[in-house]
C-alpha cells in the first residue's frame, strides 16, 4: 500500500459510545510449515471444491507502459503480464492461470495485480485484480486490461471473462468524494452477490456474480489521531513529502484514511470489514467494521495495527491476520493472527517467529491456517500452514468495541493510497 499525503481537511469529531467489554487475553503456542516458497508479492488464497488450495501472486510488473502512484512521488508503476495463480495440490505449487496483468515498481516491488479468489457455491472461481491508482491513467496508458477488475477464470483455456470494473466505478462515482483511486483487495461471495471492499476508494461494494447491479453499499471515514507518531526526518521514503520536515513540525492531529483491506459475513449475517489504515500506520489504530444487513456501519473490534485479512471458522471466532505489529515505516514486520471469540476474548495464535508481512488467510477442512507470507517481497513470498492449538489463559486484559454512526461523510476528502509493499 503505497503511503499518503496528509489531505488539509477540518477536524470533524464524530459521535460514538464505547463499550468497553473485558476479556481474557490468551496466546496460544502456534507452529508452521512452509508448503510453498519462492512466490511474487504472493496476495489471497483459497480452497476449491477440489480440495486443493489456490494462490493468488500479483507479480513483479513488466517493461510495459507505465502509471504514476496515486500520491504522484515515488517511481512510476510499469505493466508486465507476471500475475498468476497457482494450485498447490499433493505438496506440489503449480501454475493454473498465467499472463494476469500486473503493475510494480522497477525492483519489482508495491505490486499491483491478482489480489485474492474465491469459489462459490457451485465451485465456481472467482478472481479479484487490483489496481493502485487514478483509473483514468488505466485505460489511457495501459489499453485493455482487467487492472481493478473481477474476473472469472477458465483454468483449462488459460483465459477469463469480465465479471465487474470496480476501477471505473470509483471513476463515474467516485463515493467517497475525493482523489480518484481505486485499489481492491478482498472480497467475499454471498449466493448471488459478490462484496468487496476497495482501499483506494475507501468503500464496500456489492454486485451480482452475472456483473449486474454493482453499487456502493458504504463508505468507510477518515479517522482523526492525536500526537501522530512519524519517521525521523531523513528517513528513506519513496515518498519524502509524507515525513515532516525540520521547518514544519509534526501536526498535533491528523487525519488519515480508512483503508479497508478485506470482508467476510459473519453467523449473524453482516459483513465484517478489516482496516490496513493510512500513513503513519498508527500502532492500534486499526478497527474491524460491522456492516449490518440495516446497512448500519459501526465498529466492531479496535486496538489492532494493519489488518490484511479476516476470516471466521465455523464456530463464529473471527480470526485476524496483522501485517505488521509495529507501524510499517519502523522497517520491522513482524505479523500477528488474532482470534477474537463472540464474547471479546482476543487471543494471539502466532506473532512473529517468521509470521512477516503476511496478506491472505483461509482456513483449511484439517481446522489449519494458511497464510500468505513475506508477501511484499519479490522471489520470497511462502504459503505457510499454521497449527491450530488449544488456548493458554493468560492475564487478564480490556479491549473495546465501539458502535458508531458514520455520519458526515461528504466533507472527506482523500489521498487514496495504492498498492506497494505494505497491502500487497
Amino acid at each position: 500500500m503505497q503511503h499518503i499525503k496528509f489531505p488539509q481537511l477540518p477536524i470533524t469529531i464524530l459521535a460514538f459510545c464505547v463499550a468497553a467489554v473485558a476479556g481474557m487475553k490468551t496466546s496460544e503456542a502456534a507452529s508452521f510449515s512452509v508448503i510453498a516458497d519462492g512466490l511474487n508479492n504472493t496476495r489471497g488464497l483459497s480452497f476449491g471444491s477440489d480440495g486443493s488450495l489456490y494462490v493468488t501472486e500479483a507479480g513483479t510488473g513488466g517493461n510495459g507502459a507505465c502509471v504514476p502512484p496515486v500520491s504522484g512521488q515515488g517511481g512510476a508503476l510499469c505493466y508486465g503480464t507476471s500475475g498468476r495463480v497457482l494450485k498447490i495440490e499433493n505438496g506440489q505449487a503449480k501454475p493454473v492461470l498465467t499472463g494476469l496483468p500486473s503493475i510494480a515498481l522497477a525492483d519489482g516491488t508495491g505490486a499491483g495485480g491478482v489480489r485474492d479468489i474465491q469459489f462459490d457455491s457451485a465451485g465456481k472461481p472467482y478472481i479479484l485484480v487490483g489496481y493502485g491508482a487514478d483509473p483514468s491513467f488505466r485505460d489511457r496508458n495501459l489499453g485493455n486490461t482487467v487492472l481493478g477488475k473481477i474476473i472469472t477464470p477458465d483454468f483449462q483455456r488459460n483465459s477469463w471473462t469480465t465479471v465487474a470494473d470496480l476501477a471505473n466505478y470509483e471513476l463515474v462515482n467516485n463515493p467517497d468524494r475525493g482523489d480518484i483511486n481505486s485499489n481492491p483487495l478482498g472480497f467475499f461471495i454471498d449466493g448471488d452477490r459478490i462484496v468487496t471492499v476497495d482501499a483506494g476508494a475507501n468503500d464496500l461494494l456489492s454486485v451480482k456474480t452475472d456483473g449486474s447491479n454493482l453499487q456502493a453499499l458504504t463508505v468507510f471515514p477518515q479517522d482523526i489521531f492525536t500526537n501522530p507518531v512519524f519517521p525521523p526526518t531523513g528517513t528513506p521514503s519513496n515518498e519524502p513529502g509524507q515525513v515532516p520536515t525540520p521547518t514544519e513540525p509534526p501536526p498535533g492531529q491528523i487525519a488519515i484514511q480508512a483503508v479497508p483491506s478485506s470482508v467476510v459475513k459473519g453467523l449473524d449475517g453482516a459483513y465484517y470489514v478489516s482496516q490496513f489504515t493510512g500513513f503513519p500506520f498508527p500502532e492500534g489504530g486499526a478497527k474491524i467494521y460491522r456492516v449490518g444487513t440495516d446497512g448500519k456501519t459501526t465498529v466492531y473490534a479496535d486496538g489492532f495495527t494493519q489488518i490484511t485479512d479476516l476470516e471466521f471458522d465455523t464456530a463464529g471466532n473471527l480470526y485476524a491476520l496483522q501485517y505488521a505489529n509495529q507501524s510499517a515505516w519502523k522497517g520491522n514486520f513482524a505479523g500477528s493472527l488474532i482470534k477474537i471469540a463472540a464474547d471479546g476474548t482476543r487471543t494471539t495464535i502466532l506473532s512473529g517467529k517468521g509470521l512477516e508481512s503476511p496478506n491472505g488467510l483461509t482456513i483449511g477442512s484439517d481446522g489449519a491456517f494458511y497464510i500468505s507470507n513475506q508477501s511484499d517481497r519479490p522471489g520470497q513470498g511462502q504459503i505457510i500452514r499454521v497449527e491450530n492449538p488449544q488456548s493458554i489463559p493468560e492475564p487478564t486484559s480490556v479491549f473495546s468495541l465501539l458502535t458508531f454512526s458514520v455520519l458526515g461523510i461528504s466533507w472527506l476528502r482523500k489521498r487514496k493510497p495504492s498498492s506497494s509493499n505494505s497491502l500487497e
